[in-house]
């Protein structure tokens, strides 16, 4: 077992998860931050999503994380700083933080990781990386040590992190531009298209939540208000299920003819033991019913949903800290100042 004041995190694009070893508990909030007049934080987390597109002049609400990697490193190092702190107010003392990230990272990346941890941190935290498909696969159950090809998707916020899994590591990974606020960018577009109605992303993202589907049955709608593109007015109109599996499906059909690519130019013996055992689907976005349905028969394979497809990565974290045998796969990162 570890030393308590452990920690694993995954830095998501829309959401940070961190599991405190300690408390044994799970911290979720949205991947966001709110400055004030270019340096003080004034909200982090859900707190600053709240303000999302509703803030003042002056205050500038962001998300540092894109595509699943750091974007602004000093502004993940508050957030760092402070949902840690959030998760467990010891974790200043001596923490030892596992990373869940990206693969084939540069060096400049991995130093990134490093010090967003050591951000007003006085006694130096050590920092462990993990590749994000193998903690996916420790939350699978998949067997990496005696697997011959499994391969994971991973529908996140903004990309899709599409990997396989041979002879004891991550041989392969790509990154599809399909996620969720793509999903939410075609939702705005065909209200646009079809109502003339113009809707926030936020707006976008609650009729995803509870209209989007890949299933042909069923037609609930929900009422929305938006600015009319005609008169350029507050309107409200009624937006169905139909509308939004549309939109989504048309979306997700790019996504799936890459993937459905990306199978084919793998090898054939590794392939093969693909196919017989279906590929794994997890990622926040896995969350839209009928998505395993769709994407079967769009890539011609069997698609296995994981149960816990929202926190998988961070779950494989958690495995990973409490188990010494998996932690084969975590690479340490120096101080390289």
């Amino acid at each position: 077992m570890l030393g308590k004041n452990a920690f694993g995190v995954d830095l998501g694009t829309s959401v940070v998860k961190i599991y405190s070893l300690r408390k044994n508990r799970l911290l979720s909030e949205h991947d966001m931050i709110a400055i004030m007049g270019g340096t003080q934080v004034i909200a982090v987390g859900n707190d600053a999503f709240e303000m999302y597109e509703k803030n003042p002049p002056g205050i500038t609400v962001d998300r540092p994380m894109v595509n699943g990697r750091i974007a602004d490193v000093a502004e993940v190092e508050m957030l760092l700083k402070l949902l840690l702190r959030k998760t467990d107010r010891h974790a200043s003392s001596h923490p030892l933080i596992y990373f869940s990230a990206p693969v084939n990272m540069s060096e400049l990346e991995k130093r990134a990781y490093y010090a967003i941890s050591d951000a007003g941190n006085p006694r130096n935290p050590r920092v462990w990386l993990v590749d994000r498909p193998i903690c996916d696969a420790i939350a699978l159950g998949i067997p990496i040590m005696r697997t011959k090809g499994s391969m994971i998707l991973d529908i996140g916020a903004q990309s899709t992190e599409v990997s396989v899994i041979a002879a004891d590591q991550v041989i392969v990974s790509d990154t599809l531009s399909i996620g969720g606020q793509q999903l939410n960018d075609a939702i705005c577009d065909e209200i646009r298209r079809r109502c003339n109605l113009l809707i926030g992303k936020r707006t976008a993202r609650r009729l995803k939540s509870a209209l989007a589907t890949f299933l042909t049955t069923g037609n609930e709608e929900r009422r929305v208000v938006g600015i009319d593109t005609l008169s350029g007015l507050p309107r409200e109109a009624s937006i169905t299920t139909e509308l939004v599996r549309d939109a989504v499906t048309a979306e997700m059909k790019k996504g799936a003819e890459a993937m459905k690519t990306f199978l084919e130019r793998t090898p054939p013996q590794i392939s093969g033991s693909i196919m017989n055992e279906g590929i794994y689907l997890t990622g926040g976005t896995a969350r839209i019913p009928g998505i395993e349905r769709y994407l079967c028969r769009m890539i011609g394979c069997r698609i296995n949903l994981g149960t816990d497809y929202e926190f998988s990565t961070v779950k494989g974290l958690e495995e990973l800290m409490q188990h010494k045998e998996l932690r084969r796969w975590a690479h340490s990162v120096k101080d390289q100042r």
